[in-house]
């Protein structure tokens, strides 16, 4: 389930000692793109370890209508790319379903292409915002016709005569940036995207991986990305890393799950992606890198992560947020656990996300016990210590898996159940979450 249909009611209860390997599913931002840029390449990419959540899914069936040939067969996936510039005009609408990154990027793909495509997805998709895309869109020459404040349903009509932008992003997002580069391949010259923070980096390791011509430097404005249009891409055979975003959950359960040992293999350590795992160990969190080591240009290692009782709260700093933004949601439940106050700040991007993450979060844990204080950009969890969270609550996942996927994890350590009103939204990113974490002993059952 995305969302769409029959709520699925989840209970989460206090669990024994979680133990054992939690291998998590490949990373969706790798996935996602390799997707694409395999549908914008000439030849057969292959594809291993793929995320094979809803959300993804969605991305393979958009490049099938784009004209691109994808299969599977027994974890393999190919697609056979038609090139830059090649994306067929589809014959239906294209359904995102849950996934603001397959829909953003997708429309940066297409957007300097001659062709005309029509976009929706889910209720919580269709509430966010895609004003942040198709405004530097405009500047290739797109159009856009959609819902007030540029929410889905949109109909994108690409560019016929594109023409490079230099473009300085607004606020810090890797969906903005890759979208905006992807829009520049079809595009003449050379076109610059401007990030005064910096924020995830696939897609620019993935474009140079593919052939393309791209640059960085640093500058007085922030990191200066520039990339040489038209190339012709070359197919590649792609090995996703495991999803530091999934593997965030097993590993925040393990910390505050009384006696766990367990250990998470091949997981993605991208610097734009794991700031996660620095702030836990600011913290005072049993979290250690083992085996470390480089795939397909991306660092890797296994993560073994142990029950720390002691944990202590920290002002996180505001310039990790890009590197974090998905995982505060999970760190605001191992923060319910610490002793003191745990501060995150420049994080106004949660407000727009699958779900007004901070509100969400904030209520649920205020139901369960925890004290939260609030603002646009800010929010911070009075840490109540191991063994002091009541719980004992109803908790709204808002269609949002990561939402979901949190207050399941809180039920793991608190006094008393946790109750999910819909967990079918986890399936969008991480499908084997509920049987994932059942091997490791945690108590998770749909009522």
């Amino acid at each position: 389930m995305s969302g769409h249909g029959t709520p699925v009611p989840m209970v989460s209860s206090k669990s024994g000692p979680l133990t054992g390997e939690a291998n998590v599913p490949g990373d969706k931002s790798i996935s996602h793109r390799s997707l694409i840029l395999g549908a914008l390449a000439i030849g057969e990419t292959k594809i291993t370890g793929l995320l094979a959540g809803e959300d993804v899914l969605d991305t393979a069936k958009a490049m099938r209508a784009f004209g691109a040939e994808v299969t599977e067969v027994d974890g393999t996936w190919s697609v056979h790319g038609v090139g830059v510039g090649g994306f067929a005009e589809p014959d239906n609408v294209i359904d995102c379903g849950n996934s603001g990154t397959g829909v953003r990027l997708i429309m940066g793909a297409m957007g300097t292409s001659p062709v005309t495509a029509t976009f929706t997805g889910d209720a919580s998709l269709r509430s966010r915002p895609m004003g942040r895309i198709t405004d530097p869109l405009a500047e290739f020459g797109a159009r856009a016709y959609g819902r007030t404040g540029g929410r889905l349903p949109l109909t994108l009509v690409g560019a016929a005569d594109p023409v490079p932008v230099r473009y300085l992003l607004p606020m810090p997002s890797a969906q903005v940036k890759s979208a905006v580069l992807l829009a520049g391949l079809n595009a003449p010259g050379e076109t610059v995207v401007i990030e005064p923070e910096p924020t995830r980096d696939h897609t620019e390791r993935m474009l140079t991986g593919f052939g393309a011509e791209v640059s960085a430097e640093q500058t007085n404005e922030g990191r200066v990305i520039t990339l040489k249009g038209r190339p012709e891409l070359k197919p590649q055979t792609i090995v996703v890393p495991r999803d530091p975003s999934s593997a965030a959950f097993p590993v925040c359960a393990a910390l505050i799950t009384e006696g766990s040992d367990v250990l998470v293999p091949n997981i993605g350590l991208n610097p734009t992606r794991a700031g996660l795992f620095e702030t836990l160990r600011d913290m005072g969190a049993d979290l250690s890198y083992e085996n470390p080591r480089d795939e397909g240009g991306e660092p890797v290692a296994d993560l073994r992560a142990k029950f720390s009782p002691d944990l202590e709260g920290i002002e996180v700093p505001p310039e990790r947020a890009a590197s974090m933004i998905d995982e505060y949601p999970v760190l605001s439940v191992v923060a319910a656990f610490a002793r003191g106050r745990t501060i995150m700040r420049g994080v106004k991007e949660l407000r727009v996300k699958e779900s007004d993450r901070i509100d969400a979060m904030a209520q649920g844990l205020r139901a369960a016990g925890v004290t939260v204080e609030e603002g646009e950009d800010w929010w911070i969890v009075e840490g109540r210590g191991f063994g002091d969270v009541p719980g004992g609550v109803t908790v709204e996942s808002r269609l949002d898996h990561r939402i979901a996927m949190s207050f399941a994890v809180l039920g793991f350590a608190t006094e008393q159940p946790v109750r999910i009103d819909d967990a079918s939204p986890i399936a969008t990113s991480f499908p084997i979450f509920e049987s994932l974490m059942a091997t490791l002993g945690a108590k998770l059952e749909r009522v």
